[in-house]
């Protein structure tokens, strides 16, 4: 324990301390725009609640990744399979449901919500957690010291997007071309799939991610007008 101590009290744990924050905070804004995608259609006593519960259950597998990114990041094809379920997210979250939400329960509403901003936080965190790791010096205390600091930030960012999408609804559609666009990145970007398409990051991979991020904001809003036509 004085160990630890001493290493959160020395001149190099709070650098790598600081170190943390701001690489949690710079690389969370896809993740407030998560939380926000998510719960922009409940009521906002339910909403908070799904904010918090969502954002708590991201944030303890953050630092379970962070913790055993070395082992996570060996697995092969993992950022490829975490993009397609970000693809497949960044649809979810943009296709207006609100003609089915009336026929499930508040409960479950917020339930899917949390649901919703834990498997996206986990799949968009790997990098994030990368970086962490890295900074930390293999310190687990300060990665969870620096996550915890970044909550309220990361929660304060989600409530202005979901009051942004209320007043603007097509602020919808830049949210999940965020998401489309990092989920694009990560699919190709695997360093698998680059190897077995023998190329390398560059114009092929950017021309790719701008084809899926146009593919999912096209059906999206395709699937958006049949739901509501005078929309």
């Amino acid at each position: 324990m004085e160990i630890g101590l001493a290493v959160s009290l020395s001149a190099a744990g709070i650098i790598a301390l600081l170190k943390i924050v701001a690489i949690d905070i710079i690389l969370s804004g896809d993740n407030a725009v998560v939380i926000a995608m998510a719960t922009r259609r409940l009521p906002e006593n339910r909403r908070n609640i799904a904010i918090v519960w969502g954002t708590g259950g991201a944030i303890v597998l953050r630092i379970f990744f962070a913790a055993v990114i070395a082992l996570l990041l060996g697995i092969p094809f993992v950022h490829f399979f975490g993009g397609m379920l970000l693809l497949w997210i960044a649809y979810k979250v943009l296709v207006n449901n609100e003609g089915e939400a009336t026929s499930i329960k508040a409960k479950d509403g917020v339930m899917q919500a949390i649901s919703t901003i834990i498997v996206a936080d986990a799949v968009m965190s790997l990098d994030n957690v990368v970086a962490i790791a890295g900074a930390s010096n293999g310190h687990i205390s300060l990665i969870a010291i620096g996550v915890m600091i970044s909550i309220p930030i990361m929660i304060f960012g989600s409530k202005l997007i979901v009051q942004g999408l209320q007043r603007f609804p097509w602020i919808a559609y830049i949210g999940s071309g965020i998401l489309a666009w990092t989920a694009g990145g990560m699919i190709i970007g695997d360093k698998e799939i680059l190897e077995i398409l023998h190329i390398k990051h560059g114009a092929i991979t950017y021309i790719f991610t701008i084809i899926i991020t146009v593919l999912v904001l096209v059906l999206g809003y395709v699937k958006n007008r049949r739901i509501t036509p005078s929309m």
